[in-house]
């Protein structure tokens, strides 16, 4: 969230102890205030943002944990931000992959996104070579599911896998809160890429079963757990749709070009240049897995 001078806002009160920034470039990160201190769950993808929000967390005590829900650089760019503050928490697939974004130079992305829509904070990103000698990722690494626990609170990290191997989801039960991650978009395009949808529809089924009031979602507006069920229909649309151009039997090239949901929704804030890059990634990716599994089949 920003003024009207282009400066980050206070983030937004979800709960009582939930605090949110929707809005803006990069992910849809927050932090959790408990009796000992506070946990970040994704940091803002724009320098002035991420220190906005460190600033502001700081304030209702010590941070104790940052914890990344995957590695895309719009999710982890500002822990560079958050040096000291706090152990750094995420899943061995977001440390083996951290920084990495398909066929995008990650750190190009976020400088250049920085340069459009955070002037002031594209002054404050280092060197390249200075960025990624600590880029300040993970402290503690886990595999499966872990629960964290701080002062009357209990954080479920639930491994989520689908978008990225690494996914998690945050769930914070006596906020009635979980934060998806990108696991869903919420009224926006979703990136696909190199994304697994068959494990990401058994994630979102995981999702389902958590009883909570409240979803942050990885981009897009707070929601609720009907946005399980819409996000299923994306996924399970592009995927029929890249199946039916298979079934036709139409080149990569022809389905890129025949397969296109950019009239679906929105992108979200400051990606509205990528549309098309969107949706041929999409496409291109889903028909590679599709022929890949029936040549595996054969």
């Amino acid at each position: 969230m920003e003024n009207g001078e282009g400066r980050p806002r206070p983030l937004g009160q979800l709960t009582p102890n939930v605090y949110v920034e929707t809005g803006t470039r990069g992910c849809d990160p927050g932090f959790v205030v408990t009796s000992d201190g506070v946990v970040v769950i994704d940091t803002p993808q724009l320098p002035t943002h991420a220190l906005a929000m460190r600033q502001q967390a700081e304030s209702h005590g010590p941070i104790r944990y940052v914890v990344n829900t995957e590695h895309h650089v719009d999710h982890i760019f500002g822990n560079y931000f958050f040096a000291g503050a706090g152990l750094v928490v995420h899943h061995q697939g977001v440390f083996d992959n951290f920084m990495t974004v398909y066929d995008l130079d990650p750190f190009a992305f976020a400088v250049k996104a920085a340069e459009d829509d955070d002037p002031e904070g594209a002054k404050l990103i280092p060197e390249r070579g200075e960025y990624y000698d600590d880029p300040n990722k993970g402290d503690i690494v886990f595999t499966g599911d872990v629960t964290l626990r701080l002062g009357e609170h209990t954080f479920e990290l639930i491994h989520t896998p689908g978008h990225t191997p690494g996914q998690i989801a945050v769930h914070v039960p006596q906020e009635r809160t979980v934060f998806t991650g990108d696991t869903i978009f919420s009224g926006c395009q979703t990136w696909l890429m190199t994304s697994d949808v068959d494990q990401w529809l058994r994630s979102l089924d995981r999702i389902a079963r958590l009883d909570v009031d409240h979803v942050v979602p990885g981009h897009g507006a707070i929601t609720t757990l009907e946005a399980v069920r819409e996000q299923r229909a994306v996924l399970l649309g592009w995927q029929s749709a890249v199946a039916d151009a298979v079934a036709k039997g139409w080149s990569r090239e022809e389905t890129i070009q025949r397969v296109n949901f950019a009239e679906a929704c929105r992108t979200d804030v400051g990606l509205d240049h990528l549309i098309d890059y969107i949706q041929a990634e999409n496409a291109g990716a889903l028909y590679d897995s599709l022929i890949g599994s029936e040549r595996g089949a054969c």
